[in-house]
Order: C-alpha cells, then structure tokens, then sequence
C-alpha cells in the first residue's frame, strides 16, 4: 500500500523531509508525496504533494504556541486567493485537462507566516515546484492542529507538480534516513 521509494512511507504516498530551508537551522518541512495510482489498472497520474511541518521545526517543539497564521505574501499576493479550475475525474486533484487559476510556485515560493507567542515569526515555503491546489484555511480558525496533526489535518498547502516533473520532484529532497542523519548530527553538535 504505502511508497516504498526512498521517502520514509505514509499511507498511499512518501514522507520527502527538506532541512534548513534557506540555511536556517531547524526550519525544515515535509513533502508528502501521494502516487495517485488508479487501482483497478494501475495507471499513475500526476503525484500530488502536501506540504507540511517536519518533527523538528520550532513551532512543533515544546512551549511554542501559534498565535496567527498568515496566507498574505504581499501586498499583492495572497494564497488565499487561489482559485483553481479544471476538468478533473472522480479522484481527487487527479486533473486530466489543464488547470485554470492556479499559482504557479517554485521551490522557495512562501506558502505562509506563522507567528508564535514568544515573537517569532517562521515562513513556510513551497519546496517543490508546481501549481498551488489548495491552502488549508482550517489551520487559521483552529491553529493548534497544526502543531497536534501537523502530517494530516494540520497540513500547510496542497501542490500539483507538473506531470514531466512529478517522478523527478523529489531529487534533492531527504529520504527518511538522511533526515534522522541530520536530526543526530543536530544532537551531537548541541551536546
């Protein structure tokens, strides 16, 4: 059932850690990967990725707490204000035709800050590329999910690689192993 590639597996899909995104320390996030395989012919469709906190961000460690969370990336921009059209099939984010509205992101696109109550402020970037499918609006009436299901309800954003890309987005990414490499290298370094 679950990925077998070199992620670590979750459900249907790969759990594809990034550490230090824009070299800082701790920050990292998660890119869960689903495969989207039609199970009756097995015919692979485009890998939809969501986007999440890893186990080792600040706001995921004990005494932080969210006070806001904010979508709005500029004055111009808000990924609140994504809207996404296309023909799709009964399976979900499984678009056949060309996706109408959706903003494109590159790798280091801010998806979100989140603000704690000690006065930091974390931005949550994309880490892959791909067009946006949706934001999780629940996260800003119930923000404590975030730090409670942060790899399920708790997710940050939803995003559709481009089909040509979507076996190779995760180049570059962690697998399982070398992130917890990574988390023991932290350990010994702070010991």
């Amino acid at each position: 059932r679950g990925g077998s590639v070199a992620g670590g597996s979750v459900g249907d899909g790969c759990l594809w850690p990034v550490a230090d995104v824009k070299g800082r320390p701790c920050e990292d996030f998660c890119v869960l990967q689903h495969s989207n395989r039609r199970r009756n012919n097995d015919v692979s469709f485009r890998r939809i990725c969501v986007i999440t906190l890893a186990e080792a961000h600040p706001l995921l460690q004990s005494g932080k707490t969210i006070k806001s969370i904010n979508y709005q990336i500029s004055a111009n921009c808000s990924r609140l204000q994504n809207k996404v059209s296309g023909k799709s099939k009964r399976y979900v984010y499984m678009f056949i035709f060309q996706m109408q509205g959706a903003q494109f992101l590159t790798e280091l696109a801010p998806l979100c800050r989140i603000s704690s109550s000690d006065g930091e402020e974390y931005t949550i970037y994309s880490c892959i590329r791909g067009r946006l499918i949706e934001v999780n609006e629940n996260i800003l009436s119930n923000p404590a999910i975030l730090q409670e299901k942060p790899s399920t309800e708790g997710y940050i954003a939803v995003v559709l690689p481009k089909f040509e890309e979507s076996k190779s987005i995760t180049q570059g990414l962690l697998t399982q192993k070398e992130y917890e490499e990574v988390l023991l290298k932290r350990l010994n370094s702070s010991s």
